[in-house]
């Protein structure tokens, strides 16, 4: 019997534990390992095996580096190898602790030579939007995984969310039409599956749940990774639906450095959400990385733009980032361009759009030509750490 291993993860703690349970009744052979890195500020992490009778074996793994995550990662292989080795065991549900990231973790059990079939991550609706809106440390909630860990809980939801092919949805009564519609446009290529729910009970004894199913369908990791690549994300469309909207901007002339770090603080705060990549005018050849939430803004260099690499580096550059570039060309620009994605609540479309607009070079400054625009103030030298 080969061994399916299937990442469940995901910062709303009952949901998540409620579709471990479901996997655990639902699948039959199946086991829960859980890494539980409470205890990690006394040195230690604490492993459990679990199967849908009680704990199967308990133990301890030291830290890594004063690093939760880096022992997990150590632990978690020779385990799941472990339960292949026996023969015994259909599906591994590795559950995460609340702020592990599923990306990093799926990464880790392919690259040990073992099969992810899943990649989930549980949801109550209701949380959605105070868990994107908190922009707390985790440190500060008790939930970092290292002393350097510098991430916040919207920033930690919002990668835990997207990066999951699955989501498994908690049946909250909490939650309305809102609630469920900024889940949907946050992640609209999600399939979302209902933790309740349950073979009928005139199911023949093959049938297995919604859950059950995806937990066992298929993952790729290449994929999965390529598909958050700012470059070539596959970004939400325009929505606007139940009171929350989903504004798509994509526009082929570089920002101002100025303007648009002005600008900053009312666009990371205009929308609970938003993401993608942007060209400054001062710094053309960069694709930069526009990722936001909880009112915090990171920007980041993920490299040259594809239109200013020579073309024998073409063939250093994956494939699917050339598709993506190839689908978006532009006989002058090539790749670059400006495409970020605001999606909220109460979204002031209007005024968010003209806001950017006003951030662009005007037509005398794009006139002027790529050295005049290399010679503008370098405004996001410092968050770019240049």
């Amino acid at each position: 019997m080969s061994l399916a291993v299937a990442v469940v993860g995901g910062l709303h703690t009952d949901a998540r534990k409620a579709a471990v349970e479901r996997l655990l009744a639902d699948v039959p052979g199946s086991v829960v390992l859980h890494h539980d890195l409470a205890t990690a500020v006394a040195g230690t992490v604490v492993r459990t095996v679990r199967d849908r009778g009680g704990v199967l074996s308990a133990g301890e793994a030291p830290l890594v580096n004063d690093c939760a995550c880096c022992a997990l990662r150590e632990d978690l292989v020779p385990e799941l190898r472990r339960l292949a080795d026996e023969g015994t065991t259909r599906l591994a549900v590795v559950e995460l602790w609340d702020s592990v990231e599923p990306k990093a973790m799926a990464e880790v059990v392919a690259s040990g030579g073992l099969t992810v079939t899943a990649v989930i991550t549980a949801v109550d609706p209701a949380l959605v939007l105070p868990y994107l809106g908190n922009g707390d440390d985790l440190a500060e909630a008790g939930l970092a995984a290292a002393a350097t860990d510098q991430r916040t809980i919207a920033d930690t939801f919002a990668r835990q969310l997207e990066y999951a092919p699955v989501l498994a949805v908690a049946d909250s009564p909490e939650a309305d039409d809102e609630d469920r519609e900024l889940l949907a446009q946050l992640h609209p290529t999600a399939r979302q599956v209902p933790i309740g729910a349950v073979a009928g009970s005139d199911a023949p004894a093959s049938a297995a749940s919604p859950l059950a199913r995806a937990a066992l369908a298929g993952f790729d990791v290449e994929a999965a990774a390529a598909a958050q690549h700012p470059a070539c994300a596959l970004l939400p469309a325009e929505a606007d639906e139940h009171g929350v909207s989903t504004l798509v901007w994509h526009r082929r002339r570089p920002f101002h450095p100025e303007r648009l770090y002005a600008a900053l603080e009312d666009l990371t705060c205009a929308a609970a959400r938003s993401r993608g990549r942007f060209w400054l005018a001062d710094k053309p050849d960069v694709l930069l990385h526009w990722d936001a939430a909880g009112g915090a803004l990171c920007v980041e260099s993920a490299g040259p733009w594809l239109a200013g690499l020579p073309d024998a580096a073409w063939e250093l550059v994956p494939p699917v980032r050339r598709a993506a570039a190839a689908l978006d060309w532009h006989p002058e620009h090539g790749d670059c361009c400006n495409h970020l994605v605001f999606t909220s609540p109460g979204l002031d479309r209007d005024g968010l759009a003209h806001l950017l607009e006003s951030c662009l070079l005007t037509d005398a400054e794009y006139a002027a030509g790529r050295d005049a625009w290399k010679r503008l103030p370098p405004a996001f030298d410092t968050l770019l750490e240049i």
